[in-house]
C-alpha cells in the first residue's frame, strides 16, 4: 500500500513539475530596462513646453506671427531704408507710381501708371517725363511729392505704440481692476460694476471729442481716450475668473496659512488665470489699432505733418480714382495687422487653453 502511495504522490509531482514548467515557457518575464516603451502622446512634460507644442502645430497662428514679427521689424527700420523723411515735400515730385531698381527691367514697379481721362486711358511715366530716372519711389510718392514708403512704416510705427499703449491700459487698469472687483465682492463689486458700465456707456467719439478741448490732438489724446474706455473687456474677464477661483481649495489653504488679500490675488490666483489674460490682451491689440484708424480718418487722431495708418488712408482716400496706388500700401498693413493679430489670438486661446488639448 505505502509503495502504491508513494507511486501515487510521484506521479502527482512529475505532472505538476511538467504543468509548471509549461506555464513558465508559456510566460515571460518583461523586463522594465529593455522592452518597456512608454506612450509618447502622454508622457508627461511642463505646462509651457505643451503649449509651444500646440502652438506650433497651428500653422494659421505661426504664419500671422512671422508675419507680425516682420511688419514690426519694417515700422522699426523701413523709415531708415532710404533717404526721405516723412515730412519732406518735393512738389515737383508729386504722384510718382512706384518704381523699384531690379523689378522695372521685368515690367512691374516701372514708375508707369494709367491714368483715366475723358477721351480714356493714358499710359504715363513720371520719372522719364521730368528727367529722374536716378529715382526710385517704393511705394511711390504722394500729392505733395512726400515718400509713401517712409509714410507707411512711419504710420506704422505710430500704430503699434498705440495698440502696445492698449496692452499696458489693459494689463494694468483692466486686469487689477476686474481681480480686485471679482474678490471681494459685495458692495465693492457692485460699486465698481456700475462704475464700469457707466464708464462703457459713453461713446468713444464723445470722449475723444471732448479731449481735443482740453489736450491737442495727437498720440496723447487717443492714449487717454483709450485708457478710458479700452479696460472694460478685460476687467470683465479678469472679474469672470476671480469669481471661478476665489472659493478654491488651494486659495482657502492661503487663506488659513494667513496670506493677505493682495497676496492672494496676485500671487496666488492671477497665475492661474494668466493663459486668459494673454488671449484678452490679444484680442484688444487689433481693437486699438482700428480705433486710431478710425480717428484719424475722420481727423481727431495724428496731427499733419505725423502720420498714422488712418490718416494716410485719409489723405490717399481723396486721390484714390486717380492714383490708386497711394492707399493700397496703408489700408494692406492695417488689414494684415488685424487679421494677423486675431489669428495669433485665436492660436494662443487654443494652447493656452488645457480644455483644447483634447479637441
Amino acid at each position: 500500500m505505502r509503495d502504491k502511495q508513494k507511486g501515487k504522490m510521484t506521479a502527482t509531482l512529475d505532472a505538476s513539475s511538467s504543468v509548471a514548467g509549461n506555464l513558465m515557457d508559456d510566460f515571460s518575464l518583461v523586463s522594465d530596462i529593455q522592452q518597456t516603451r512608454i506612450d509618447s502622446n502622454f508622457a508627461s512634460q511642463s505646462y509651457w513646453k505643451d503649449v509651444r507644442t500646440r502652438f506650433m502645430a497651428n500653422k494659421s497662428a505661426v504664419v500671422s506671427l512671422v508675419i507680425i514679427l516682420l511688419i514690426i521689424f519694417f515700422a522699426a527700420f523701413g523709415p531708415s531704408m532710404n533717404s526721405y523723411s516723412y515730412s519732406s515735400q518735393n512738389l515737383a515730385q508729386k504722384n510718382y507710381a512706384p518704381r523699384i531698381a531690379g523689378l522695372e527691367k521685368l515690367g512691374i514697379f516701372d514708375g508707369k501708371e494709367t491714368m483715366s481721362t475723358t477721351t480714356g486711358t493714358k499710359l504715363i511715366n513720371k520719372y522719364q517725363e521730368n528727367n529722374d530716372l536716378s529715382i526710385h519711389y517704393w511705394f511711390g510718392s504722394d500729392t505733395l511729392g512726400r515718400d509713401i514708403w517712409t509714410r507707411t512704416w512711419t504710420g506704422t510705427r505710430v500704430s503699434l505704440y498705440i495698440a502696445f499703449a492698449a496692452v499696458l491700459i489693459d494689463m494694468i487698469i483692466g486686469m487689477s481692476y476686474g481681480l480686485v472687483s471679482g474678490y471681494f465682492g459685495g458692495l465693492v463689486d457692485s460699486s465698481m460694476q456700475r462704475f464700469a458700465e457707466i464708464v462703457n456707456g459713453i461713446p468713444r467719439l464723445v470722449i475723444v471729442t471732448l479731449l481735443m478741448l482740453i489736450l491737442k490732438p495727437g498720440l496723447t489724446t487717443i492714449i487717454f481716450a483709450l485708457m478710458i474706455t479700452e479696460w472694460i473687456g478685460m476687467s470683465r474677464i479678469a472679474r469672470a475668473e476671480m469669481l471661478n477661483l476665489k472659493e478654491r481649495e488651494f486659495v482657502l489653504a492661503s487663506r488659513t496659512l494667513g496670506a493677505g488679500n493682495f497676496t492672494i490675488i496676485f500671487k496666488e490666483i492671477l497665475p492661474n488665470i494668466i493663459g486668459q489674460i494673454i488671449t484678452q490682451t490679444m484680442f484688444s491689440i487689433p481693437t486699438a489699432i482700428f480705433t486710431e484708424a478710425f480717428l484719424s480718418f475722420v481727423g481727431l487722431g495724428i496731427p499733419v505733418p505725423q502720420c498714422s495708418l488712418g490718416s494716410l488712408i485719409s489723405s490717399a482716400f481723396n486721390s484714390f480714382t486717380t492714383h490708386p496706388y497711394q492707399i493700397i500700401p496703408p489700408i494692406l498693413i492695417l488689414a494684415f495687422l488685424m487679421l494677423c493679430f486675431n489669428m495669433l489670438a485665436d492660436g494662443l486661446r487654443e494652447a493656452l487653453d488645457p480644455k483644447m488639448k483634447e479637441m
